[in-house]
Order: structure tokens, then C-alpha cells, then sequence
């Protein structure tokens, strides 16, 4: 009986390492995030501010969303491609956007359609779409 006890208690000894190694590679994240973090008035211009974090495996050398904004209404009010030029891994990047001739209280929503360039390893690279997850810290809803 002592035996069968000792032996459970070593082979539950021997998984727990694995079972908290799996759990580990399931909280970590592998994404591209992008936040739309501020909208300012400028004279001419709506600057919208991005908050960029690339936590994927490798460093993006160049990304270009396709970017579309709506107004209040659900109008398409310009589509533009935003460069955010490189996303270094595991760095935190801040991008601006100026948006001539629109206010920034118009804005309603803005959608990432896609990307234009994603350059990942001096190739061409589907990452930019694939691992993309999006919020908002303003009052203008992100959608992709």
C-alpha cells in the first residue's frame, strides 16, 4: 500500500512540470495589437494616435493597413494606407495618422480592411492579418 502511494505521488511529481509548462504556452499571446489610443484636433487635421505592440515570434520590418473611417452615420469618409513601418518584437511602437479637412468628433468608426504590406523576415508575410487583434480607447469604435 505504501508502495502504490509512493509510486502515485512520484508519477504526479513527474507530470506537474509538464502540466505547468502546457499551461504556460496557452497564456502566452501571439499577436500584432493594435489600439486606436487618441483622437486630437489639429488646424487642419484629425490625428489619430496608435498603440502598436508586436508579440509575435519575429519583428515586422514594414506594416501597411488599408484603413477606412466612417463618420457618426456609418458613411465612408476617406480609406487610406497607414503606415506603421516596422514593429519591432516585444516593443511597443506609437504611430500618427494625420487626417486632413475631418474633425475628430465626425469619426465614428474605423476599420482595418487589411493589410496592404506586412514584411516579416525580408519577405512578404500573411502575419500582419493573421495574428491582428484590435481596441479602442476612445470613444470611436476599431473593427477589422
Amino acid at each position: 500500500m505504501l508502495f502504490r502511494y509512493t509510486a502515485v505521488c512520484v508519477l504526479f511529481a513527474g507530470l506537474m512540470p509538464c502540466v505547468l509548462s502546457a499551461q504556460s504556452d496557452e497564456t502566452q499571446t501571439s499577436e500584432i495589437h493594435l489600439e486606436l489610443n487618441a483622437l486630437n484636433e489639429t488646424e487642419a487635421a484629425c490625428r489619430l494616435t496608435f498603440v502598436a505592440t508586436n508579440s509575435t515570434d519575429q519583428d515586422i520590418a514594414r506594416a501597411v493597413f488599408e484603413t477606412v473611417i466612417f463618420d457618426s452615420t456609418g458613411s465612408v469618409v476617406t480609406l487610406s494606407l497607414f503606415d506603421f513601418q516596422s514593429l519591432p518584437q516585444g516593443r511597443p511602437r506609437v504611430r500618427q495618422f494625420d487626417v486632413r479637412d475631418l474633425s475628430c468628433a465626425s469619426i465614428g468608426r474605423v476599420l482595418i480592411n487589411g493589410a496592404s504590406t506586412c514584411t516579416a523576415g525580408d519577405a512578404d508575410s500573411t502575419l500582419c492579418e493573421k495574428s491582428l487583434t484590435l481596441s479602442s480607447r476612445v470613444a470611436a469604435e476599431l473593427l477589422g
